[in-house]
């Protein structure tokens, strides 16, 4: 069954990752719902020993939400969503 287009929402998803030992499992997740990214940029800032990842996504808000979720769950892990009004 397709997937009804109206229903998608665009986004950016900001990440903050304090403990890299959870990178393989952010990008695990990331790769889940890989067909829905339009981009994704990330910035080791190594002064501050964290990295910071944006992640650009066209999906449904179910997907979105559940991405969002599953990330900041991980340990030394911060997640921001931030949605654009077009639908």
């Amino acid at each position: 069954m397709a997937e009804n287009r109206a229903d998608y929402r665009v986004a950016v998803i900001g990440i903050i990752v304090e403990n890299t030992d959870s990178a393989e499992s952010i990008n695990s997740v990331l790769h889940e719902c890989g067909k829905y990214i339009v981009g994704r940029m990330g910035i080791p800032y190594r002064e501050r020993n964290i990295s910071i990842i944006s992640v650009a996504i066209d999906a449904p808000q179910e997907i979105i939400s559940a991405v969002s979720g599953k990330i900041g769950k991980l340990d030394g892990v911060s997640v921001k969503t931030a949605y654009s009004n077009i639908k």
